[in-house]
């Protein structure tokens, strides 16, 4: 009986020293994170460029893993980025482009990763390309201040706002203001106003549309982007 005790308790031992099956656990997958944002350098924002062939330069973006970075520069006819004249890929932080005469264009660049995750967008930049024989240029296409886009507003009138340029600084520049439940807007509530804001009446659970057209005193006329919101 005790030999059959010793022989018992010796495989106890045995049994808990001899390890388990189970293998260990894989270490954690590492995080990747985005590089920082570009930060644009050149073009500058509502310049006149007097050639078409222009050097665009931005800041180097940083990674937080060290991951090696190249650059997605975009160029556009249009601030919505929809009518894009280039989109090309960079490993440094100087692109140069050719573009056309006598056109206001919009630029911007972000940064990727080598594992494939980009950083937002830079800012927008707006500039114009010097025409030839041109005297006046047209307005840039106006840029939204608010309501943000599809912002839920719960007033029962809002204050519509917005901004625009124009290389020809000695140009006044006016706006058409569409507004209404239909898109496109095609309801003008305010014709050649210089104000760059203007308050509307708003009813509840409607999806509104807006839309302003900036005119200059020598005939140029600049149609912008339909924007829109909801109301509560």
């Amino acid at each position: 009986m005790k030999k059959y005790v010793y022989i018992l308790t010796f495989g106890i031992i045995l049994g808990s020293c001899g390890g388990s099956d189970t293998p260990p656990p894989s270490p954690p997958t590492p995080i990747n994170n985005a590089p920082t944002v570009p930060t644009l350098v050149y073009p500058t924002n509502n310049l006149l460029c007097i050639e078409n062939v222009l050097n665009f330069d931005w800041n180097a973006s940083s990674d937080p893993d060290g991951d090696v970075i190249t650059y997605q520069v975009q160029v556009a006819q249009d601030m919505g980025f929809s009518q894009l004249v280039h989109t090309v890929t960079e490993s440094s932080t100087l692109r140069t482009l050719s573009l056309e005469k006598g056109i206001a264009y919009y630029w911007r660049v972000r940064a990727t990763d080598s594992k494939g995750l980009s950083s937002p967008y830079s800012s927008i930049n707006q500039f114009y390309t010097e025409g030839t024989g041109v005297s006046n240029y047209l307005p840039f296409t106006p840029e939204l201040i608010s309501p943000i886009s599809n912002e839920i507003v719960q007033t029962s009138t809002s204050t519509l706002q917005w901004t625009a340029n124009d290389v020809d600084t000695d140009d006044i520049l006016s706006y058409d203001v569409y507004f209404g439940t239909a898109n496109p807007p095609s309801t003008k509530i305010a014709s050649n106003q210089n104000e760059t804001s203007l308050e509307v009446s708003l009813v509840s659970s409607q999806n509104y549309f807006w839309q302003i057209i900036v005119k200059d005193n020598n005939g140029g006329e600049t149609i912008g982007q339909i924007w829109s919101f909801t109301t509560d």
